[in-house]
């Protein structure tokens, strides 16, 4: 929790002024009882007229004073909670998009979504309650003891008696409550996973008529909700009868007592009445107490699972003073020394084997290999989406792990195997390669992606909105899309990773015709599955189970490599063996 060091030394001293407010608000409340304690002995019992009216005034003119101390004190308690909240939430976010893949990869997707949002709430609305009544509950309650103590000493042993046995209440209601507390939230979790997972894939379940199945699954998810939610309230709600039942004892002593000793003359009727506000008083602020506590052990659940975020280590480190490398001869340049890769860490099964590469400035370099053979783990070294286990990955004879990965991506433009699309414009989204390109520039970038044709077509052009990931436009127009963002960037690196499947070929000639044109000095690798995609390629890469089986150009692999042979018989040879036997 020392996180919230920071967020108490920016927002302390407003904290301290709504503690103030209520502290006035408290004094106010404990001041009547006694005043009408003495209204009723001195003025009502002697019919003095003048003592109702001038103890009755004041106590007009303190109930105002609390009015307006509790006024001030829900502004300020409302407006500090909000801030704090908003920052919170804030650097969270910040902190999940500082951290590595390696880091993000510890945490459920739907569990960090919850600590954005759910647990932030929890802990926003503790801090509001601290400065609103949760202070408020312990001083009247101690208050209220001192007060009844200086009215008579002798009923004082009532109170306690019952305080005591009201602290233990509380403290079981922590210890059972604070591990239940942790498995909803846990629950809570599940629930926003199932339902981000169908949201996500919301037309494979239409398309396969799943309803029953994804139902179900979410009942099941919800149920379970349900039951942890059940099972904490359950635990609660014996305490907090037990806590009134133990009080209200209290009060009937009181009166009780109180009622001997006035038949014996050793006591007037307004102590007893003041010393029933009294009690109530602190039944009031013990009932609070425990609603605190219950609180409490929610918001230690949250923060402790805000904490966990806050607390995750970095993997992906570099060096303060590197800048950004300024190579003596071209730029784009790409090494690969004998690197290993695992999304385990080091004790994982390597990805990866020793692989060693060199990729020129302004060389296109396709990568072609059998599903799984680490096509995209290898290029996901280069913008420093995770690091190598072993070996060393450099950019123009600089070790990525040396740079800061800002530098180092501002160089870079990558267009993912699974396409991504914002809400917004295409031309929003198209900018989001670089921030300050001209519409000149998006133009002419989405013309080398071959998706001016399409957007030109569409009423709005390059202000057409967009759904969320692009859902109004088809896989090939997405793709492209997304190419022309990269190409926006004008990087010195461009990673294409299987852009153009969803794009037909004759399109995919023009689009690498483009390139071609666009990317001289550019260091282009382009990861395919089609080997028609890499055959004119300056270089083929050839990956075969984490490991470089054979580099060269198509000619070259086709009469040494038994890989690159038997992928291109399996897509192209088979295909033309029939016309072959035709002629």
């Amino acid at each position: 929790m020392h996180f919230l060091r920071k967020y108490a030394r920016s927002h302390g001293k407003m904290f301290g002024v709504a503690v103030c407010f209520l502290t006035f608000e408290a004094l106010c409340d404990l001041i009547l009882p006694t005043l009408m304690s003495t209204i009723i002995d001195s003025g009502v019992a002697e019919k003095k007229m003048d003592v109702v009216l001038r103890l009755g005034g004041l106590m007009v003119l303190i109930t105002a004073f609390g009015a307006v101390s509790a006024s001030l004190r829900n502004v300020i308690s409302s407006r500090v909670s909000q801030k704090f909240g908003a920052e919170l939430r804030s650097d969270l976010f910040r902190k999940i998009q500082s951290l590595s893949f390696a880091n993000i990869d510890k945490f459920e997707r739907a569990s960090l979504i919850t600590r954005l949002t759910n647990d932030v709430t929890q802990v926003q609305n503790f801090v509001n309650g601290l400065m609103r009544i949760f202070v408020k509950a312990p001083l009247l309650c101690i208050g209220s003891l001192i007060m009844a103590i200086r009215l008579n000493p002798d009923l004082a042993v009532v109170p306690a008696i019952v305080v005591p046995i009201v602290a233990f209440l509380v403290y079981l209601n922590m210890k059972v409550g604070f591990p239940r507390f942790m498995r909803v939230q846990k629950a809570l979790d599940k629930v926003n996973a199932v339902m981000r997972e169908y949201l996500s894939g919301v037309r494979v379940v239409k398309a396969f008529n799943r309803f029953d199945y994804e139902t179900d699954k979410f009942n099941e998810t919800n149920v379970e909700y349900q039951t942890r939610s059940i099972q904490v309230m359950r635990a609660m709600a014996v305490f907090n009868p037990a806590i009134m039942l133990t009080v209200n004892f209290g009060i009937i002593a009181v009166i009780w007592l109180g009622g001997v000793r006035v038949a014996d003359g050793q006591m007037q009727v307004g102590h007893i009445i003041a010393f029933i506000n009294y009690m109530t008083q602190i039944l009031f602020s013990l009932m609070t107490i425990s609603m605190v506590f219950n609180m409490f052990v929610r918001a230690r659940a949250s923060t402790m699972r805000i904490g966990e975020v806050f607390t995750e280590v970095n993997t992906m480190t570099w060096n303060e003073n590197e800048r950004d490398p300024v190579p003596q001869s071209g730029k784009g340049r790409i090494d690969f020394e004998q690197v290993s890769f695992s999304y385990e860490g080091a004790s994982g099964s390597p990805v990866l084997k020793h692989v060693s590469l060199t990729c020129l400035p302004g060389e296109t370099v396709g990568i072609i290999g059998s599903t799984g053979s680490g096509k995209s783990s290898l290029v996901s070294l280069i913008p420093r989406f995770y690091d190598a286990i072993e070996g060393a990955v450099k950019v123009d004879d600089v070790d990525v792990r040396r740079l800061d990965p800002k530098l180092l991506r501002d160089r870079i433009a990558v267009v993912p195997q699974k396409t991504v699309l914002f809400t917004g414009t295409v031309s929003e989204n198209i900018r989001w390669g670089n921030e300050h390109a001209t519409q000149e520039e998006i133009a002419a970038a989405a013309r080398m992606a071959e998706a001016d044709g399409f957007i030109a077509s569409f009423p709005e052009g390059y202000e057409t909105k967009l759904g969320q990931k692009g859902v109004n436009l088809s896989g090939g127009q997405k793709q492209r899309i997304s190419i022309a963002r990269a190409l926006v960037r004008k990087p010195d690196i461009l990673i294409l990773d299987d852009c153009t499947s969803a794009v037909d070929m004759a399109t995919e000639a023009k689009i690498k015709d483009a390139l071609k044109r666009y990317a001289k000095g550019v260091t282009c690798l382009l990861i395919a599955q089609r080997i028609t995609s890499v055959m004119d390629a300056d270089k083929i890469v050839v990956l075969d189970d984490g490991e470089i089986v054979g580099i060269g150009s198509h000619d070259s692999l086709m009469s040494h490599c038994a890989v690159y042979r038997e992928i291109y018989q399996s897509q192209i040879g088979k295909e033309m063996q029939p016309h072959g036997e035709a002629d």
